[in-house]
């Protein structure tokens, strides 16, 4: 089940995002880190209504951010549709011992659904240029790799954009 998150869920969310940063880190993917996500992202995600978790056995195993808010760090990119009406995909998230059982595709799936449901014209979302699975995740997809954005907090090294036209 995919549910709206509480604030009671951020402490669950962090642990599983720490793991993933660990992870990521351990295999040379250095995307997520002491600064990134963090508490405050979070908090401020539930309080717009935009984060989700996905529960099995009522127990949460991942989470993602579905946004109307466009981060400034994107407005240099040329989208393939104009910036009025779409939504961005941040801080998908599942623990790395349950990664490769298809929650990520779930949770993708849920967000691509909710945009179509919603009438959105596009998804947009970025992920590291290291992450080569991400990408390949993304791309398998359809969505389309349109250029490049720094986060010099997370890493030296450019985030791709991607969007799909819905």
């Amino acid at each position: 089940m995919i549910r709206k998150a509480v604030k009671e869920d951020i402490d669950t969310i962090l642990n599983i995002t720490k793991a993933c940063a660990a992870y990521m880190i351990e295999h040379g993917i250095f995307q997520w880190n002491e600064h990134y996500p963090n508490r405050l992202a979070f908090e401020n995600d539930v309080e717009r209504n935009e984060l989700f978790v996905l529960e099995v056995d009522n127990e949460i195993m991942g989470c993602i951010v579905i946004s109307t808010f466009m981060d400034k760090e994107y407005q240099p990119i040329k989208w393939l549709t104009k910036n009025k009406n779409n939504v961005y995909i941040h801080r998908l998230a599942v623990h790395p011992k349950l990664q490769g059982k298809g929650y990520a595709q779930l949770l993708m799936s849920f967000a691509e659904n909710y945009a179509i449901e919603n009438n959105y014209s596009s998804i947009r979302l970025d992920t590291f240029s290291q992450n080569k699975r991400n990408q390949k995740f993304y791309e398998l997809r359809g969505y389309e790799r349109l250029g490049d954005i720094y986060f010099p907090k997370q890493s030296e090294f450019p985030f791709h954009c991607y969007e799909l036209i819905l």
